[in-house]
């Protein structure tokens, strides 16, 4: 079946058992592979009874349908699970080269269930399925244990997706991390992994997955390489941090626990400073010749391994902006800590920087973080904090591995209001009293805030060509929140679903046309813009399905109470989220998605989207 083996292994790690599922080609045109598939999955298996760390719990890895496929973006692999940060629908994505594996091994996702009674790995070299001993591998570093994996099979070319200490030791948003510098981030993942003692997944393929038509293929990576690579060529100079700068000009830039909006030390920790600097390389993911990926290296007073790659924008600000700290030195020393034990970078960020505000305004005592001197600015204790969440050490480390919610309602009171989340997940470093239709996206995920599928509202200010093809016609202003916002919203946001279905990168430069042209030339089917789409839509409403069997509801789908104010300084000076337009704009989400009033997808909506079986259970 080109596009897919046809074949999902399963993985009972309480029995110790391997299986092969095979689902017919229906299944894979309707789910396609990432969230999709992950979702229906979980939505089937995983009842309201069980908790996330209990061995019924799923973890689902599947890359989808373009990856091994010889075209830059497609191979990046979904990671999901009932979240136990919070306890919802948990779904993350990384890049590398594992999922291009997978698939040349034969295997189109790994479903894992129950729980091994000692710590274990996983081999997979083509058909052949091994459960191993990683008794020896508990409490390692991530490179420790990828390079051990090596060593035993003496293979320096297997691909290891792994969980980290940081998981071992019960850290809430421990993530996913694929060949040591390519992260499934948020939702924690890694402890789920963790959970059931399963330390990696390691796989080798020597098959080779069959595409519809190569030709074509060939001809559209000859356009990335090209044209592609030349219109990109800033990504690669720069990468993510290259939006530092422009964040901070446009007041954007989150800025200590999200006060401010713009950093007196963004021209420090951005592009410019890091190529400048500790910038020794660039590294890249499958058939991808935009090498985005940072890798940096530094001395003393902080060594930085080169092996755990360099830090993204998200890291950046996090660790950087979001703690008022203007040492990109200590950045990246953080981002290695973070990937040495596997941690989501923008939840400790954001954690860090909940902990310092509550420092400073005695909410937090130096009794409480053992002597640390917690302040906006202190690089050193930005870096201590962090080494104490990934090992859970002391009162402060154990308060902030659970993340900011349920570290508020520790400490009560006006804790609340200083801890950025929504339904239990930390807000990433995007600004919704900028990008007005990035609060609404933060409200309806069913991930809690997220930044990757959701839209913004800044790049539809300028141009709407992007968006052209589903119907969107002319730019609007970055703070509207009125109807045509919401219907860009509604749209792009179901193409943002389908991606993470087809897992693909979001920074290759191709459109959305030249998408679809790629799954007909993978796959060989009749597929339409219109139908993957609809994927997607279908992957947003299981997973919103799956939140409203756990007791989620319309009250958990609110920002945070910080961005109704106004900011006191900066380019954006006075301007606040826009309480009653964002109720608007939700209500009539709800109504355009075909959802009730109260954020319930309604039976007629779900035979719409041929779930006609999640609308009778």
């Amino acid at each position: 079946m080109p596009g897919f083996t046809g074949k999902i292994l399963r993985v009972d790690l309480s029995r110790g058992e391997v299986s092969a599922e095979r689902p017919p080609e229906s299944f894979y045109r309707r789910y396609f592979g990432g969230r999709a598939l992950a979702a229906y999955y979980l939505l089937r298996e995983v009842g309201p009874e069980t908790g996330p760390l209990d061995p019924g719990n799923l973890l689902i890895l599947a890359p989808g349908v373009l990856a091994g496929a010889r075209v830059a973006g497609g191979s990046r692999t979904g990671v999901a699970c009932l979240s136990p940060l919070t306890g919802g629908f948990g779904s993350a994505e990384g890049g590398g080269f594992w999922g291009a594996e997978l698939k040349r091994a034969g295997w189109d996702a790994v479903v894992v269930t129950g729980r091994a009674d000692r710590p274990t790995w996983v081999h997979i070299s083509d058909d052949r399925v091994e459960l191993k001993d990683a008794s020896g591998l508990r409490g390692r570093t991530t490179a420790e244990v990828e390079e051990a994996i090596k060593a035993e099979l003496g293979d320096g070319r297997v691909r290891v997706a792994q969980c980290g200490p940081a998981a071992e030791r019960g850290v809430l948003y421990a993530n996913v991390v694929f060949d040591l510098i390519h992260f499934a981030g948020r939702c924690g993942c890694g402890l789920v992994m963790a959970s059931k003692n399963l330390r990696a997944v390691a796989v080798r393929g020597t098959g080779a997955p069959e595409v519809a038509d190569p030709g074509r293929l060939r001809e559209l990576a000859r356009w990335m390489a090209t044209t592609g690579l030349e219109e990109n060529r800033a990504f690669h100079e720069n990468g993510t941090p290259g939006v530092v700068a422009p964040l901070d000009a446009q007041g954007g830039l989150p800025t200590r626990n999200f006060r401010e909006g713009s950093f007196e030390g963004a021209d420090r920790i951005g592009a410019e400073a890091l190529n400048g600097t500790l910038l020794i390389g660039t590294d890249t993911c499958h058939a991808c010749p935009i090498a985005c990926k940072r890798v940096v290296e530094a001395g003393s007073p902080w060594p930085v391994d080169p092996t755990y790659g360099g830090p993204e924008y998200e890291t950046i600000a996090a660790l950087g902006s979001l703690c008022g700290v203007s040492d990109l030195h200590a950045i990246c020393k953080g981002n290695e800590l973070c990937a040495a034990h596997a941690m989501d970078t923008i939840s400790t960020g954001v954690s860090v920087a909940f902990a310092m505000e509550c420092f400073e305004e005695g909410l937090l005592t130096p009794e409480d973080t053992d002597g640390l001197e917690l302040r906006f600015g202190s690089a050193e204790a930005m870096v201590a904090a962090i080494e104490r969440i990934a090992r859970r050490e002391g009162r402060l480390g154990e308060l902030l591995a659970d993340g900011v919610a349920r570290a508020a309602e520790e400490l009560g009171g006006r804790a609340r209001e200083l801890a950025m989340h929504v339904k239990g997940q930390e807000v990433p470093m995007h600004e919704p009293r900028l990008k007005a239709g990035l609060g609404l996206g933060y409200e309806v995920s069913p991930t809690g805030a997220d930044h990757c599928h959701n839209i913004h509202d800044t790049i539809y200010a300028k141009s709407v060509k992007s968006v052209m093809p589903l119907g969107i016609l002319e730019p609007l202003p970055a703070d509207d929140l009125g109807p045509a916002k919401v219907r860009l919203f509604h749209y792009k946001v179901s193409w943002q679903h389908f991606l993470d279905s087809a897992v693909m990168c979001y920074f290759t430069p191709w459109d959305i046309l030249q998408v679809v042209d790629m799954v007909r030339a993978v796959t060989g089917w009749n597929a339409g813009l219109w139908e993957l789409v609809k994927v997607g839509e279908r992957a947003a409403v299981l997973a919103r399905l799956f939140n409203l069997a756990r007791g989620f509801d319309a009250s958990q789908d609110r920002l945070p109470e910080r961005f109704f104010q106004a900011f006191e300084g900066g380019p954006l000076e006075g301007v606040a989220v826009d309480r009653a337009a964002l109720k608007e704009a939700r209500r009539l989400y709800y109504a355009m998605a075909g959802w009730d009033e109260e954020g319930v997808p309604t039976p007629a909506k779900l035979h719409e989207l041929d779930l006609g079986w999640a609308a009778r259970d």
